[in-house]
């Protein structure tokens, strides 16, 4: 059997189990998630965007969540916690699953080749280019954090009463 078609289907299963763990966690949770220790959490600027666009566009939203990052766990847990019907939500997550699964096992793939060509080839890019890019994520990591702690968070402000 071809690699990528391998990669392609153990990642298309993985998908479908993590995707549909978080539909199920949310399904489970309804709307007591937003009561509890976890509502500050579900009433992040993240998951709030999430769930106006799936009340707005639905399971088509949930489809296309799984080609972005950060927003397809937001995405799958609202659906369930909203209680989407499954005959909606099913379609969408195999549909996005599977766009998913074969961008990162072709890309993947990819990425790999092209990285032990690399390091085969000439060793001092190789390490210059992973040593880049691990600034590059770390940098991002700590700009967000930094905007996070930086911007307080809309209700906590206090009125100046001059």
């Amino acid at each position: 059997m071809d690699k990528i078609a391998l990669a392609a289907g153990a990642l298309y299963v993985i998908v479908l189990l993590r995707a549909g763990g978080t539909f199920a966690v949310g399904w489970l949770a309804g709307a007591g998630a937003r009561r509890s220790r976890f509502a500050a959490r579900t009433s992040s600027a993240k998951f709030r965007r999430a769930e106006r666009a799936i009340q707005r566009w639905g399971a088509p939203v949930v489809a296309v969540s799984f080609l972005t990052v950060g927003f397809q766990t937001a995405a799958n847990f609202l659906a369930g916690s909203m209680r989407m019907p499954l005959s909606r939500y099913l379609p969408a997550l195999f549909v996005g699953g599977a766009a998913w699964a074969l961008i990162y096992a072709t890309a993947g793939f990819g990425v790999l080749k092209g990285l032990g060509r690399l390091f085969a080839e000439q060793t001092a890019f190789g390490v210059a280019g992973v040593v880049v890019l691990l600034l590059a994520v770390g940098g991002s990591v700590a700009c967000r954090r930094r905007r996070a702690v930086a911007v307080p968070p809309s209700g906590d402000a206090v009125p100046d009463k001059s």
